[in-house]
């Protein structure tokens, strides 16, 4: 191994193991983090590791002998734990989700906070809404957070979305875009390349184009349009996210310069044409596997089930008929065997033509698959789908930070954000050992994950 990761919004107190920090007046002194294996994020590991978090920043890290902290530091011992930089996730649908409701009335930013505040209890610490959050509001929610407004939670990113007139997001989502008006409708080259411009005046750095017919259901976004999109975006140093589920689609839109694709091809295999195109543009990609499968919370496990009213839970119990968008715990459908030979074929081929691989979960749209929960379960299936866990861990840290732009997250290093999670047992040997969390800091701060559980026990 080298040596050298609405139902309540309630204002959470925190504190620090060592009782360094207060919510009010935050870090009052150093404290150094000893003596835990530390994962830094882009592949490099510390059996016996140290490092200093000072003012809700990372100072020294390195192996613990070589690391000095101020005369003054608090300790904290980490023997026997893990530590691993913060998640990011680059791909939910935040806002509409109520678990006894779901739909635009739910679209405040008291939910969109308690969205936030469930992907930092399971230890995500930058969370990007991907063309379904109105604009206005965001950019407010966002300016608030930075602000300080708001209790500790994962960080808040948005991009606004664009597709033709009454096409673009799937039929669950399309009722909460079209009550807010939250996706730019474009019919022409001229319309998109404006709407563009408008959105880099408020400096938005990246946007979502949807290039799906729903198999023949909805209008689909021309290649004059989406290619207007892509030039226009490009000039203004945008990020082109594009929803591309089909290979002609993908082969489309990587061969006119997308620089990101948000979902997988599970319904035919890629041909070497497509291969060819992807070691050429090497785009970034979320796989977002874990909308199709069967729902963990049908489990009963205490890690999903701690932040679900137990209600929500029944229900997804209680379902066994497959739905659309609607993990069941049913039996396998008839198309199931052949969707696990689609990713087991595609998805390592798509890594060994050198796509960058980033978290993203599309949670938001059914209680089965939610915030948090979603971002474990996709490490999961990755591993099994042959990439190795700490392939996994830089995926889900080094990489999404890379691709939007977080400059000061991602990696446990020298200046960053001290956003990480401490672990009872090691990723590396298992992956699901991301689930065993023994506590989530978030800008040097420690998350109090007992207080937010106990909010979402009353609002049941």
């Amino acid at each position: 191994m080298r040596r050298s990761t609405l139902l309540a919004c309630c204002v959470v107190a925190v504190s620090a193991a060592s009782g360094a920090y207060s919510q009010s007046r935050g870090p009052v002194n150093a404290v150094l983090y000893e003596g835990g294996r530390l994962i830094i994020g882009d592949g490099t590991v510390i059996d016996s590791g140290a490092f200093v978090v000072e003012n809700g920043r990372i100072g020294a890290v390195g192996p613990r002998s070589a690391v000095t902290p101020p005369d003054s530091a608090a300790r904290v011992d980490l023997t026997g734990k893990t530590v691993m930089p913060s998640m990011i996730n680059a791909h939910v649908h935040i806002g509409y989700e109520g678990y006894t409701s779901w739909g635009a009335q739910n679209y405040t930013p008291q939910n969109v906070l308690d969205h936030l505040q469930r992907e930092a209890f399971y230890g995500v610490g930058a969370t990007t809404s991907v063309g379904s959050s109105p604009t206005d509001q965001s950019l407010q929610f966002e300016r608030d957070q930075r602000a300080g407004k708001f209790p500790p939670a994962s960080r808040f990113f948005f991009m606004p979305g664009m597709a033709p007139p009454n096409g673009g997001p799937d039929a669950v989502l399309l009722k909460g875009t079209t009550a807010l008006h939250a996706v730019n409708e474009v019919s022409t080259a001229q319309e998109a390349r404006a709407a563009i411009r408008t959105m880099a005046g408020k400096g938005i750095r990246n946007v979502k184009i949807w290039v799906d017919d729903r198999r023949g259901s909805y209008p689909k976004m021309t290649p004059d349009v989406y290619n207007a999109v892509i030039d226009e975006a490009h000039k203004h140093q945008m990020v082109v996210h594009a929803h591309a589920t089909t290979l002609p689609d993908q082969k489309a839109v990587v061969g006119a310069g997308v620089d990101v694709l948000v979902h997988m091809v599970q319904g035919e295999k890629l041909d070497d044409e497509y291969l060819a195109i992807l070691r050429e543009k090497k785009p970034y990609w979320a796989t977002v596997i874990g909308l199709g499968d069967r729902s963990e919370v049908c489990d009963n496990d205490p890690f999903v089930d701690q932040s679900l009213p137990p209600k929500v839970s029944a229900a997804i119990r209680a379902t066994v008929e497959a739905r659309p968008l609607a993990p069941s715990c049913g039996p396998p459908g008839p198309n199931a065997p052949t969707r696990e030979a689609m990713l087991a074929n595609n998805f390592p081929k798509m890594i060994a033509a050198g796509v960058r691989l980033v978290l993203g979960t599309d949670a938001g749209i059914h209680a089965g698959h939610t915030f948090g929960i979603a971002d474990h379960h996709e490490l999961a299936r990755w591993v099994q789908l042959g990439l190795t866990p700490s392939q996994a861990i830089v995926a889900a840290t080094r990489t999404p930070a890379e691709l939007l732009g977080i400059k000061d997250m991602g990696t446990l290093a020298t200046g960053k954000s001290a956003d990480f999670l401490v672990l009872n047992a090691n990723p590396l040997e298992n992956i699901r050992n991301t689930r065993q969390i023994a506590s989530v800091y978030l800008r040097g701060t420690r998350l109090d994950r007992d207080a937010l559980i106990l909010a979402w026990k009353k609002a049941d």
